[in-house]
């Protein structure tokens, strides 16, 4: 029986994932196999022994200490692209409000509970129109900074309103080149897309590397009254550099996901209250993916959409009567090390895989025979395994 200990309120259509005869889940269980979760923050909490991998219901894991939990062999999931459709359509609508004077017109509507003739109400916005007019997007330059599973899908859509669309991500992997439309024009450098930009989305981890990603050296290269909308993460964007550019005319409005005391009772700023993967659709489609990641690990060992190990299957094959699997530093001598305490004690290897990724290593394999726990200790005890499971 694995036991699974949820934080925030999970999707039930991902609960139900976990098979009632072989899973319990709830939130106050103790010595879990596993933790799911969406925002609630780890880096305070002691870690149980017991546990064996977590699962993020949703992109980002900057609320989980990921380093500490790689040093201690718990595997850390994301659902990458499960609530990129939400993140997207949020996009589209923030780019629409900033090309149109939408809510400065609607505001303007709504403080009109004085007048009580609607002819007379119908003359005067007939009049004060022109002052809410905005522009199209099309044939406008959407600049997208990062170009994965979100960034290629806002691209897209751009490109469907007949916008022209440049991208820029240093770190652009081969499966997300491939899923980028080819009329996408890929941009050297940030300053290059934000000088032809005349709105920039940004879809970018949080990591040292992004930190302030947009500052006050960097909007120096933004095009005169262009839009700038995060809806990635707050650390990005440096919100003082970007009220400095606003009151200098050179950026035209900030529309953001992250509101910040500095950034409110502006007519250049919307921001949103942290809702860009709110939507019901994303919560379930976040917890269905997880939680078949955390099963297909908890029962398989197998690892897809981790975060800190490395992507790893492996199908039973014939005459498999268990697998051992186990994480290392990425070090040589390892392998062959654990190999060599299974020949001598007669374990038979069906079938194996080894990955790395970064400073750690992770490897299944299979066997022909049941092996004792003499054999399990005496793997853990190779130098820089770091843990071992029999499945």
């Amino acid at each position: 029986m694995f036991r699974i200990k949820t934080y925030n309120q999970i999707s039930v259509k991902g609960l139900n994932r976990f098979p009632r005869e072989n899973y319990e889940v709830a939130s106050d269980i103790g010595q879990p196999d596993a933790y799911m979760l969406r925002s609630h923050k780890l880096h305070d909490e002691a870690l149980p022994a017991t546990v064996k991998a977590v699962a993020r219901a949703g992109a980002g894991v900057n609320n989980v200490p990921v380093a500490d939990y790689t040093r201690k062999g718990v595997v850390v999931f994301n659902a990458p692209g499960a609530n990129a459709n939400a993140v997207k359509e949020l996009v589209l609508a923030g780019m629409l409000l900033g090309s149109r004077g939408i809510l400065p017109g609607m505001r303007y509507v709504q403080g009109l509970t004085d007048m009580t003739d609607a002819e007379e109400m119908s003359k005067l916005l007939e009049k004060e129109k022109s002052r809410f007019a905005g522009n199209e997007v099309l044939g406008k330059t959407l600049g997208v900074v990062g170009l994965g599973a979100i960034g290629s899908m806002i691209a897209e859509t751009a490109l469907a309103l007949g916008m022209k669309v440049v991208g820029f991500d240093p770190a652009l992997s081969v499966e997300a080149a491939w899923r980028l439309p080819n009329q996408v024009s890929r941009m050297e450098n940030l300053q290059a897309l934000l000088a032809r930009s005349d709105f920039i989305t940004l879809h970018v981890p949080a990591i040292d590397a992004t930190r302030h990603l947009i500052n006050g050296e960097s909007l120096k290269s933004v095009k005169k009254g262009a839009v700038l909308l995060n809806f990635a993460r707050e650390a990005i964007v440096d919100a003082t550099a970007v009220v400095a550019s606003l009151d200098a005319g050179q950026l035209g409005k900030y529309i953001c996901d992250f509101p910040e005391p500095q950034l409110l009772n502006r007519d250049d700023v919307y921001a949103m209250p942290h809702i860009g993967a709110s939507t019901e659709e994303a919560e379930e489609n976040c917890a269905i993916m997880v939680a078949d990641q955390l099963v297909d690990y908890l029962e398989n060992g197998n690892v897809l959409n981790s975060v800190n190990f490395p992507t790893v299957s492996l199908d039973r094959s014939s005459g498999t009567v268990a697998r051992i699997t186990f994480s290392n530093d990425n070090v040589s001598g390892v392998l062959g090390h654990v190999l060599s305490v299974l020949a001598d004690n007669q374990v038979n290897v069906i079938d194996m895989v080894n990955k790395s990724r970064g400073e750690t290593a992770y490897s299944i394999i299979d066997v022909a025979v049941a092996p004792s726990a003499a054999v399990i200790e005496a793997i853990t005890a190779v130098d820089h395994v770091i843990s071992v499971r029999v499945i």
